[in-house]
Order: C-alpha cells, then sequence, then structure tokens
C-alpha cells in the first residue's frame, strides 16, 4: 500500500471534516445545501471508528481521504434510497492539493482494499461536478436518484471488482 496513505484516526476527524466542506464549497452551491450537508459532511470520532477511513497526507500535513460504508439492510435516508452493500461515501481533497493526482491515488487505494478485502462491488452517489473523475477511474453508472436537496437528483456510480 502507499506510504502516503494511512488508515484515518479518531484525531484526524476535525481536519477530515475542514476538507470536506472546502472541497465541497468549491463546486460554489448555494449555502442552504450546506445547511441540509452538515451532518453527511462532518466527520467524528466515532465515524473514523466505525467505517473505514483512510487519509492521504503531504509530508505532515492532511491533504485528503476517502470513506468505506458497509450498508447492512436497505433503508430510507429522507427520500434517498440506500441499498445494502459497500458505498464509498466521501472522497474529498483539501482546494489547494485538488488536480495533482491526490484523487486518483486514493481511488486506487479503494479499489485495492475492495479487492483485497473481497468486496465485489462499491456504488458511490456521485456529485454531479465529479462524474468524469468517477468515469475516468472505471466507475460504470447504475441510476439517478432523488438528492438529500429537494428537487435535485445525483447520479449512482459503482465499481465492479474481483470479476
Amino acid at each position: 500500500m502507499n506510504e502516503n496513505i494511512r488508515i484515518a484516526l479518531p484525531g484526524d476527524a476535525e481536519i477530515l471534516t475542514k476538507i470536506a466542506f472546502a472541497a465541497k464549497h468549491t463546486w460554489n452551491y448555494p449555502e442552504s445545501y450546506f445547511e441540509v450537508w452538515k451532518d453527511e459532511l462532518t466527520i467524528t470520532k466515532d465515524y473514523t471508528n466505525n467505517n473505514i477511513v483512510f487519509i492521504a497526507k503531504k509530508g505532515k500535513q492532511v491533504v485528503g481521504f476517502y470513506s468505506i460504508v458497509i450498508v447492512q439492510n436497505d433503508f430510507m435516508a429522507g427520500n434517498v434510497l440506500v441499498k445494502k452493500g459497500f458505498w464509498m461515501e466521501h472522497l474529498f481533497i483539501k482546494p489547494s492539493f485538488q488536480k495533482k493526482g491526490i484523487g486518483s491515488m486514493l481511488m486506487e487505494h479503494a479499489l485495492k482494499y475492495c479487492e483485497e478485502n473481497w468486496i465485489d462491488e462499491l456504488k458511490i452517489f456521485v456529485d454531479p461536478h465529479a462524474v468524469g473523475f468517477y468515469e475516468k477511474m472505471g466507475a460504470k453508472f447504475m441510476e439517478n436518484s432523488p438528492s438529500s436537496i429537494k428537487g435535485r437528483e445525483i447520479p449512482v456510480y459503482f465499481f465492479i471488482i474481483n470479476s
């Protein structure tokens, strides 16, 4: 595995939250969206303990992260159906480090992690601004889904691993 990537620790939660909000702000969404997204963009110590979370570092600086969550059963999150399986919930890069290959490095790490842990499929609710990135990484379109933002849809993609 890459020496610039390590498992996240509970003490990383605050910096990961800052990175998530800063990265999402680069797409100039209205502030009202961030009120809806507040809980899903906030990384807690419990979140790092209960999910698969890896961080990317440049020197001593945390510059990005991804997380994979295990959904045991289908459930509704508001008006969004979240299906059973493995989901990449976050992949965020600190804005000053975007477009430098860190996202690709983290995505490759995530896919390797899935392969090594016999995870056959990884689903992702993809921000519309990130569709090109995930397609470049090999993700396939599954369907459009209602978003947590009323009246908005987002694409759902997936990776097939160990096929």
